[in-house]
């Protein structure tokens, strides 16, 4: 399905001269025009109304590409006429800003500023006659990305396209690689609070963290992605490396796979999470939202737009949200605040943008984020969600600042230079126990740790891309030059002298808790840490994405050169060297190739390729027991091969992957040599291979699905010895499925009212390298509503009720790195918005 709209004649000659466009007709009653648009079909009809009309008129194709119309003759006002045309088609016209009109389907409509059917025109781009393009306000040009994000699909869920690095925006069908968008609507819907809430509804996504921990954490493809690796608007160590709240989100993107030539950077194998700012829209916006969470967690949410200026260039979007109370877990409680502040500037070829954020985090006792299982230990039944191993005085607070800049002008139509960049800082004070199941009865000793921290960001972007022909062939280059430096501070102190409670006995059934004041709270902060890591990475990225046949054939060539240097210095006082001291040091470079192909031999079906490498840093050998100390490793590469298919059916798309990811890693091997140590260096190796089908759209009127199945085949396939080849990696499920859906009820049961539901699905996993310590699979069940309607002065009103896990079950929601996550009990959720 393309999103599309028409518009009138003198629209599309007026973007060609670049010149302003000349008024459009008025659609007020009193104005008439002749028509003459015959019966038949329906977008033929629309085409040749707002040509013969004059008037601007916005939708998505799919409401209207199977439908007839009568004909309209004879002279009539637009809006009438209009009206006469739909007439039997079951669609409605509503107006979508001073001289534009939108359709909808009043069947399966929600109340509010954008109607589920319908695409606000800052979102569109609007396609004409006479070989020119509009790009509609608010859309960038397609070299550009400062500017409201591609536009949603079929049912408003995901998006049509997303941000693939330094490529830019680009089309889901156009795109050689597996990625989604989810949307600000769907976030809103799914009472999503950070990036863990939406996209684990793809199937190749797990939660890696405990819900009620500090922190996100995440498993893409079998592989680990902290939050650490999150990318805000593009640039790499700016968002919260802990958790990221989506008060001032508009889309959470998920890009499967490695990234290296896309985004630079090191780790990221299984893939990348990209979160898109909020941009003010034309029209002025005011929303506040109320929520509650059980048992006690209370919110409000404030969101307001606006846009000054003669042509609207100037926007403003701000977003302050904050919730506090206890939660559904034992002795747990959240206070969140969260404030951002989003400016933009959109020229006729100059845009800009720059974002702001300050977030604070207070969570009261924990859910226990390094719960490990002794070896050989039968993995105990996942206890009840709400039983916190916690004591109430254990807490986590944190503060992240963040500034972000972004600057791009048009050289030509279709080549822009951009310069980005931005700076982030976040401390962490803590106090928390982990626990270590020690028999099969959920006996357990806890342990208590301090980890105050600090974290900063320093990430600079520059680059250009540019739209271009020789001969026959297109291209379609980008150069994009990267530096990201990401510091922390922490470790400062020397633990054992702070006297805090070690192995104490408990139960992950009948926790036993301390008493306040028997650990006193006098610890060192994280504002006085010490630099501990400092790593530099360096990279210049080039692309060039060949077509032919109009866009049916493309080709992407391309590669990045990356420079990783990475430092580590003595932190504890009263060791061999001060501190401050440099204890290692790394600096290795590598460039990694990339080429990937997207074929579409007809418009709604693409078949696409790709191979593309990630790099990790490389091992040091250990100083001792091998023949080769200190020996200092290029940096490891891992590799990609990826195919599948994208199909459009007009309301839904389906998209099937098979992809293969090969991980090295390092560990010693015998000498051949006889009476030598062994030989430490990059010897092992994990291979990951997968079938991922997925589904998003609105395949019948009013039932919207999102989601799919994951089928992952992760083997450890080379090991020590080989005493583990072909065993299972630990923590990855064979089989993952995910399945959200959304029925509207008919009006003639109740206007405005959507059931919605929510299937999570992992198979049972091993916890240990070994594979002898089985943890159970897990089935989740979500179930929900909301209504819209119109309240007090026709101001819109959207109520939203949702249960998860609706069947309270017990699971262990992760088992990956050696560590066990509890997942959350059952969570009543209720919220109402009312926009003015």
């Amino acid at each position: 399905m393309a999103l599309a709209g028409v518009s009138c004649a003198a629209m599309v000659q007026a973007a060609a001269a670049q010149t302003p466009a000349p008024a459009l007709r008025s659609t007020k009653a009193g104005t008439s025009v002749r028509l003459a648009i015959p019966k038949g079909p329906l977008e033929s009809g629309l085409v040749a109304f707002t040509e013969q009309a004059g008037v601007k008129l916005v939708y998505p194709t799919a409401l209207t590409a199977t439908l007839e119309t009568g004909g309209v003759e004879g002279e009539f006002s637009p809006l009438d006429a209009l009206t006469r045309l739909l007439d039997g088609t079951g669609l409605i016209h509503r107006p979508a800003g001073a001289s534009t009109i939108t359709l909808i389907n009043p069947r399966y409509v929600q109340l509010g500023p954008e109607p589920t059917t319908a695409v606000r025109l800052e979102e569109l781009s609007v396609a004409g006659e006479g070989g020119g393009t509009v790009i509609a306000a608010g859309l960038p040009p397609r070299s550009g990305t400062v500017g409201q994000p591609p536009v949603p699909y079929v049912g408003g869920q995901v998006a049509t396209g997303t941000r693939i690095g330094l490529l830019g925006n680009r089309s889901v069908m156009k795109t050689p690689f597996s990625t989604t968008g989810f949307t600000e609507k769907l976030i809103r819907n799914q009472e999503g609070r950070s990036a863990a809430d939406i996209v684990t509804n793809d199937p190749s996504v797990r939660s890696d963290a405990p819900v009620f921990s500090d922190r996100d954490s995440f498993f893409i493809r079998g592989f680990s992605v902290t939050s650490v690796d999150t990318a805000f608007d593009g640039l790499f160590y700016l968002a919260n490396p802990r958790r990221m709240q989506l008060d001032g989100i508009e889309r959470v993107e998920l890009l499967k796979g490695p990234t290296a030539l896309l985004t630079g950077g090191v780790g990221r194998v299984g893939g990348t999470i990209n979160l898109i700012p909020k941009r003010a829209y034309d029209e002025p916006l005011t929303r506040i939202t109320n929520s509650y969470f059980s048992n006690a967690n209370f919110g409000t949410h404030l969101d307001i737009g606006r846009r000054y200026g003669d042509a609207k260039e100037w926007g403003v979007r701000f977003n302050g949200a904050y919730r506090a109370g206890d939660t559904a877990l034992d002795n747990h409680a959240l206070e969140v605040g969260n404030a951002t502040l989003g400016l933009d500037y959109r020229g006729e070829r100059f845009r800009a943008s720059l974002d702001m954020s300050h977030q604070r985090q207070n969570v009261t006792a924990p859910a226990s984020l390094f719960s490990a299982v002794a070896p050989g230990i039968a993995i105990p039944r996942a206890p009840n969600g709400r039983i916190n191993t916690a004591s109430r005085f254990e807490y986590n607070d944190s503060v992240y600042d963040m500034v972000a800049g972004r600057v791009e002008y048009d050289i030509l139509p279709e080549t822009t230079v951009y310069v980005a960049g931005g700076v982030s800082r976040f401390r962490e004070n803590s106090l928390s126990s982990f626990f270590t199941i020690t028999d099969p009865n959920g006996s357990a000793l806890n342990s208590y740790a301090i980890a105050p921290t600090g974290i900063e960001g320093y990430t600079g972007d520059v680059g250009f891309r540019s739209r271009f022909e020789t001969g026959f062939i297109g291209h379609y280059l980008t150069v994009s030059a990267v530096e990201a430096n990401n510091k922390i501070f922490r470790n400062g102190f020397i633990p054992g002298a702070l006297g805090l409670p070690q192995n104490v006995p408990t139960n992950i059934y009948d926790p036993t808790y301390l008493p306040f004041g028997s650990i006193p709270n006098v610890f060192p902060r994280a504002g006085a840490q010490p630099l501990q890591a400092d790593g530099l990475y360096r990279s210049v990225g080039i692309s060039d994405t060949l077509s032919v046949m109009d866009d049916r054939i493309l080709l992407t060539l391309g590669g990045r050169f990356q420079e990783v240097v990475s430092k580590a210095f003595q932190t504890r006082p009263g060791g061999v060297f001060p501190v401050g001291t440099q204890t290692y040091g790394y600096a290795e470079g590598r460039f990694s190739p990339a080429v990937a192909l997207a074929v579409q031999p007809f418009d709604n079906l693409t078949l696409y390729g790709n191979y593309i490498e990630a790099l990790l840093e490389g091992p040091t050998a250990p100083g001792v027991g091998v023949d080769n100390p200190g020996a200092v490793f290029a940096p490891i590469v891992s590799k990609q091969k990826e195919v599948g298919v994208k199909i459009d059916f007009g309301t839904a798309m389906l998209t099937t992957g098979l992809f293969e990811i090969e991980l090295p890693n390092a560990f010693a091997v015998p000498s051949a040599a006889p009476g030598r140590l062994p030989i430490f260096g990059v010897n092992g190796l994990q291979r990951n291979r997968g079938v991922e089908v997925n589904l998003y759209g609105e395949p019948l009127e009013g039932v919207r699905l999102l989601g799919g199945v994951s089928f992952i085949d992760a083997k450890q396939a080379k090991t020590a010895g080989g005493t583990l080849d072909g065993n299972d990696v630990p923590g990855v499920p064979d089989t993952s499925i995910s399945l959200y859906g959304e029925v509207d009820l008919p009006p003639w049961m109740l206007p405005g009212l959507t059931l919605t539901g929510r299937v999570l699905y992992s198979s049972s996993v091993f916890y240990d390298p070994e594979n002898t310590q089985a943890v159970p699979g897990w089935t989740r069940f979500d179930a929900g509503l909301r209504y819209a309607f119109e309240g007090y002065a026709g101001r819109p009103v959207l109520l939203r009720a949702t249960v998860q896990n609706l069947f309270d079950e017990a699971y262990y929601t992760s088992a990956a790195r050696g560590f066990l996550g509890i997942g959350a009990p059952r969570t009543f959720i209720l919220s109402a918005s009312v926009d003015f």
